[in-house]
């Protein structure tokens, strides 16, 4: 049997909207993406959400609305994929990378503390696995260096503190303690990625938390300036009525999202719930499968503070180096069965490696990754899938690791 890694839960919903989308006459930026939007925005209990083409556009943009460049220090987990950091290099500003704490896939509270200089403007959790960060820590730590931060701009001033940005590329759909993710942040980024539990093939969104003093369409219309070459007008609003003149307001970047992929993300939305029960389903049946195999540990995704959104399903082996590891990961791709890590830290890529950053500097993050498999889980997974996974994850290790 052949299980793959995450392929994309698309049904015949899905693709009738889409072909609906098609045929409208209007499959760019219009009224599909403004309809996303405030589901979006519903969903997550915000006033506001942007949808663009990427997360990592959603990310780049909000440092860029928040006025942050060169000579700004942005702070962020050594412990993520490379987009998470590699933002704060586009904009001019210093990227800061942090260890996550012992046995913890999280960013160091302790450890960011310790970072922040009068220079840092903002700091970007990651939510890993869809478990969503506890903000608590991070808004007492920023909140406590209110006097230190020196803003710049109208936002940074307005909120008057150091900024917190979500990662929230894995997270769609968790919550803690009531609150859905997306409304536990300043401002929140999302990822629909085709192997994202949501997908819209590519895409993602912004939340943001009110700020007082500012206006809430103030600040979608400056994503809007910058998703759209900094045109004050979308496609859309040109076809009214002469309405064709438009200005560049500023020199802008192209990251939009089109009518078709939120078309996608709409007919998604609708049925999201069952998808994350189904990928719940799937994370409980891992667990219950290796309760009783000590040298499997799984990430725990649900406790009595938080819900988890199961994006993915990692687990450490118990005693295991990089070399072990890797052994059992030739193994299962030897049996048709595709796993992954989750990640190679940033310290351990050559970009990182050239700005001075050193793995050494980093033993938390390296503990979690040289011992770490990223298992199979997808809402389209049967039962007989999971089943396969599971007698030959538990043959594998106990083979390489008895």
């Amino acid at each position: 049997m052949i299980v793959p890694f995450s392929p994309p839960d698309i049904n015949e919903a899905d693709v009738k909207l889409v072909c609906e989308a098609l045929t409208s006459g209007w499959i760019t930026t219009g009224p599909k993406t403004k309809e996303f939007e405030k589901k979006i925005s519903g969903y997550c209990g915000t006033s506001k959400a942007v949808c663009l083409n990427s997360a990592t556009a959603c990310l780049e943009t909000t440092l860029r609305i928040l006025g942050i460049g060169a000579g700004d220090e942005v702070i962020t987990t050594a412990y993520t994929y490379t987009a998470s950091a590699s933002v704060i290099e586009h904009v001019g500003a210093t990227p800061v990378l942090v260890d996550v704490d012992k046995d913890s896939f999280f960013i160091s509270p302790s450890k960011v503390k310790e970072a922040i200089t009068p220079r840092t403007k903002a700091i970007i959790v990651v939510d890993y696995a869809g478990v969503p960060v506890d903000p608590a820590p991070f808004y007492k730590i920023v909140e406590e260096g209110r006097d230190m931060f020196k803003g710049s701009g109208s936002l940074q001033k307005a909120i008057g503190r150091i900024v917190l940005i979500d990662d929230g590329a894995h997270s769609f759909g968790a919550e803690r303690k009531g609150v859905k993710a997306g409304a536990l942040w300043d401002f929140t980024c999302f990822s629909f990625h085709a192997v994202k539990n949501l997908t819209t093939a590519e895409g993602g969104a912004v939340t943001w938390k009110d700020i007082q003093g500012i206006d809430n369409e103030d600040i979608y219309n400056q994503y809007m300036l910058y998703s759209l070459h900094g045109q004050n007008k979308d496609a859309l609003a040109k076809t009214k009525k002469g309405k064709w003149r438009y200005d560049i307001v500023i020199p802008g970047y192209k990251c939009n999202m089109t009518d078709v992929a939120a078309a996608l993300g709409i007919s998604q939305l609708e049925r999201y719930e069952e998808i994350l029960n189904k990928r719940r389903h799937i994370m409980e049946n891992y667990n219950k499968a290796f309760d009783s195999v000590d040298a499997i540990m799984p990430l725990m995704h649900c406790t009595e503070n938080y819900n988890s959104s199961c994006h993915l399903y990692p687990v450490r082996i118990k005693g295991a180096n990089e070399e072990i590891r890797d052994r059992i990961i030739d193994e299962m791709t030897c049996r048709d069965i595709a796993v992954n890590v989750h990640y190679l830290p940033l310290p351990m890529m050559t970009a990182y490696k050239n700005m001075g950053f050193n793995i050494v500097d980093f033993p938390c993050a390296y503990g979690m990754y040289e011992n770490e498999i990223t298992l199979p889980l997808f809402s389209v997974m049967t039962d007989e899938m999971q089943e396969w996974v599971i007698k030959n994850f538990i043959e594998v290790v106990t083979k390489i690791c008895s």
